[in-house]
């Protein structure tokens, strides 16, 4: 899962940051509305944490701005502003969530799940695939039920490919949804990590490799 999170606060921001990418959510960091339009215009997110407070304007104008536009992904607010009139003004321009600052990271986390589960009911929590089986409530991943150890990458881009069986996916795809937007296209990251996944995942007796390479393009989950 992408988010975005608008948070000026240098702290605050660290902090929801490293959480995310600690449970493999990939988080862009914008800490103005600029950056969060330009984030936005770059590429899509599932869900934007917005705070409403921004050096160089106000959040709530962004959310007017993105739903009408009719933005898909799920905004929750994070604001320190406790009065009823804003959390009313901000849930009347299409936010889907408030919550308001002190917050526990534990207590966000389980808005954004809520917020997915809540809108995708048909979403599959468990996937398989030619032995392999990824729980992505518990995030356990067994090859013909031995366990598989993941890192945090490894588990989002393993996810991303089971979302898209039998269908190309670009490097460039792959880069805008498991690192930062900005993710640099001349290095080789993304062969380095569907390599990783290939030698956890290879079978002697496998006719064909799991990740099919098209040269020049990118990766296929056969």
């Amino acid at each position: 899962m992408k988010v975005l999170l608008v948070e000026d606060d240098r702290k605050l921001g660290q902090f929801v940051r490293n959480g995310l990418e600690e449970v493999a959510y990939t988080t862009v960091w914008a800490r103005s509305c600029a950056e969060a339009r330009e984030a936005v215009g770059h590429s899509p997110f599932d869900v934007i944490i917005l705070d409403i407070g921004l050096p160089d304007g106000s959040g709530l104008q962004l959310l007017a701005e993105w739903r009408e536009r009719r933005l898909a992904a799920y905004i929750l607010i994070l604001s320190a502003r406790h009065e009823v009139d804003d959390r009313i003004a901000g849930l009347n321009l299409g936010a889907d969530d408030y919550l308001a600052k002190p917050f526990s990271f534990g207590e966000l986390l389980a808005r954004i799940r809520s917020l997915v589960r809540r809108n995708a009911p048909t979403k599959k929590t468990v996937l398989e695939h030619r032995g392999i089986r990824m729980d992505l409530l518990t995030r356990e991943v067994t090859l013909d039920d031995t366990p598989v150890r993941l890192t945090q990458r490894e588990f989002a881009l393993l996810e991303f490919f089971f979302g898209h069986p039998g269908r190309v996916l670009t490097r460039t795809q792959i880069a805008e949804k498991i690192w930062d937007s900005h993710f640099d296209m001349e290095t080789n990251l993304v062969d380095v990590y569907v390599a990783k996944l290939r030698t956890k995942f290879r079978r002697p007796t496998d006719k064909e490799p799991l990740f099919q390479t098209l040269r020049g393009v990118g990766y296929k989950l056969a």
